[in-house]
Parts: C-alpha cells; sequence; structure tokens
C-alpha cells in the first residue's frame, strides 16, 4: 500500500471516530426542562423564575437547563399543573388556588382575612406546607418553593359603598374562591385567566375583580379601572412543582443543585413580593387610580365571607386542616 492510500485510510478513520464519538472524550449530556408560566416576562413571579433557572444552570455547570416560557406561551395558566402532573411537561408554575377544587389544602391561602399580611401569610405557608407537599406527592409531583402576590384589592368600574353594590355586576373569577364571593354578593362569576383580563376589560366582558397590585400594573389594568379598594383579602401564592419521576431520574448532585435554588428562589420571591407592592401601589396612584385605603365596611363584609369559607373549608379538609388552622391560631 503507497504513502499516499495509507494516509487517507487513516484520515478516513479519524473521521469515523469523531463522527461516532469513538476515541474521543464524549461530551458531556446536557438535560433540559421546560418550565410554562401563565404570567408575562415583566412580572416579578416569572423574573424571579428566569433567575431561579438561571441559578440551575450555574449550580449544575451547564447540565441542567431550564428553559422559562412565559405569558401562557406553552400551555394556559390553569392548565400547568395538570400538564407537569402528566408529563407533559417536567416542571411549572401555577397559582395553587386554582386547584382548590381538587383538594382543600390548595385554597387555604384564598380564604378571605384567614392571612393578610406578610408575616401571616408566610406562617400559614409554613404551617401547611407539610400537607401540601403530601397532596402534591400523591399526584406525582414535587413541591420546590412557593411565592405568594401582594395581598388582593377590589378593582371595579365604578365606585363601591359596600359589597352590595356589586349586585348583578360580572365579577371575574380565578379561582373557587373568588367564584364563591361573586356568587356570595350576587355577581355573576366570570372566569377569566390574568392574560386574558385587559382584553374582557376593553369589551366590557367584566365590571370588576379581586387581585393584587402586582397585577393591576404588570397588566396595565389602570387603562380600564379607575377605582382600587386596598382591602388586604388575602395573598395567594404561586407553587413551582417539577414531576416527581423526572426529579428522581436525576444524579444527587443535580438534585441538590436544583433544591438549593428553589431554597434560594423562595427567600428572594418572598422578600421581593412585599418590596414589589409598596412600588405597585404607588404607581397605580401615579396612573390616576383612586386608592381607597381604608375600606372598612368593605372588609367586615369580606371578613363574615371569610368566616363562612373558613367553617366550610375545615368541614372539607377534616382533621389534617383542623391541625393546620390550630397551628396557625397559635401565634
Amino acid at each position: 500500500m503507497n504513502m499516499r492510500r495509507r494516509f487517507n485510510l487513516t484520515a478516513l478513520s479519524v473521521g469515523f471516530a469523531v463522527a461516532y464519538g469513538l476515541g474521543a472524550a464524549p461530551a458531556a449530556a446536557q438535560t433540559k426542562w421546560d418550565l410554562p408560566s401563565g404570567y408575562g416576562a415583566n412580572t416579578f413571579q416569572v423574573q424571579n423564575l428566569q433567575a431561579f433557572a438561571e441559578g440551575v444552570e450555574r449550580a449544575t455547570g451547564g447540565k441542567l437547563r431550564i428553559q422559562v416560557h412565559p405569558g401562557a406561551s406553552l400551555f394556559k395558566a390553569n392548565e400547568i399543573k395538570r400538564a407537569v402532573q402528566s408529563g407533559q411537561t417536567q416542571i411549572g408554575e401555577f397559582i395553587v388556588s386554582g386547584a382548590a377544587n381538587e383538594a382543600p389544602v390548595y385554597g387555604l391561602d384564598s380564604i378571605p382575612f384567614l392571612a393578610t399580611s406578610y408575616a401571616d401569610a408566610r406562617r400559614l405557608d409554613q404551617v401547611s406546607r407539610p400537607l401540601l407537599v403530601k397532596t402534591l406527592a400523591a399526584q406525582g409531583m414535587r413541591l420546590l418553593y412557593t411565592v405568594p402576590w401582594p395581598p388582593q384589592g377590589l378593582y371595579t368600574i365604578k365606585p363601591v359603598g359596600s359589597m352590595n353594590d356589586l349586585k348583578g355586576t360580572k365579577m371575574r373569577a380565578y379561582n373557587p374562591a373568588t367564584a364563591f364571593i361573586a356568587t356570595s354578593v350576587g355577581a355573576q362569576p366570570v372566569t377569566i385567566q390574568l392574560a386574558e383580563l385587559p382584553a374582557a376589560l376593553a369589551t366590557g366582558g367584566v365590571d370588576n375583580f379581586l387581585t393584587s397590585s402586582a397585577s393591576g400594573v404588570d397588566s396595565k389594568l389602570y387603562e380600564h379601572v379607575k377605582f382600587f379598594y386596598d382591602v388586604n383579602a388575602w395573598l395567594p401564592r404561586n407553587a413551582v412543582v417539577v414531576s416527581q419521576r423526572v426529579f428522581d431520574g436525576l444524579d444527587k448532585a443535580t438534585q441538590d443543585a436544583v433544591l438549593a435554588q428553589a431554597s434560594a428562589a423562595e427567600q428572594r420571591g418572598w422578600k421581593l413580593s412585599e418590596e414589589k407592592d409598596n412600588e405597585f401601589m404607588r404607581e397605580l396612584a401615579a396612573r390616576g387610580m383612586k386608592i381607597d385605603t381604608s375600606s372598612e365596611g368593605l372588609k367586615r363584609e369580606l371578613k363574615t365571607i371569610g368566616d363562612r369559607m373558613t367553617a366550610d373549608w375545615l368541614k372539607a379538609a377534616g382533621d389534617e386542616g383542623k391541625a393546620v388552622i390550630d397551628a396557625f391560631n397559635r401565634k
């Protein structure tokens, strides 16, 4: 065999080796997860998700990459929990109270005037965490972290002096609790996800709703609604969950990195929510909204509804639920 032919065969062999990964160090495999959210990229919740994803990629040296999909671009907000549960996506963020029809613990943080401050909301989160973890685990999911929205206020197109003024109006509902409140005051509950709310307001599809100062700013709700009653009804939480099966497929070091970043995201998110609430309230006022920070009459009426909802919740939740409420009430 001449030298030229020997060289060509050698070059060809090297080419096949490179092409099929023979005789060379294998490239590190990268795992990719999709993380859908129903909220816009500009919201503090999604910004916190992005920071979590970036932290995981850094901590794992790029071994695990999480792609955040905001604005209901991958799944609608009310589809995300089911998508994780059914294996359509590996990880996701959803508002906990949106699943209240599945299990009582999911609706706990949306009982009016049960927990109305960040300190109380944090305590409620802690005492209910074991039951929430257990319930999610039974559905094949692992809780990574929770972050609350700012307290829920009442947005209305027209001024109201009492909840009776909402009778006959169309009231947005995003979970069973808000649907119950709408029905209790004689309003018609209309199921509308946050991403769809501005369009519904523009077309007269809704007259009033309970949501946070954050939603008012992020979704520019001030362009359609001019009255805000700062009733501090409750602080609903978002939860980030991962499929337990998918999580179990990670090596121990990667699992530890995910859990460490989740813990950091929870601490950061709770702090950010409280800081942002003050900024958002100032922004709403600057945008021309009439802010009523007293709203004592409305608060009393909502508290009456909340007491009824607490009693109903306890009946549905049984002994486990009673233990949570008892622990919460021990200050």
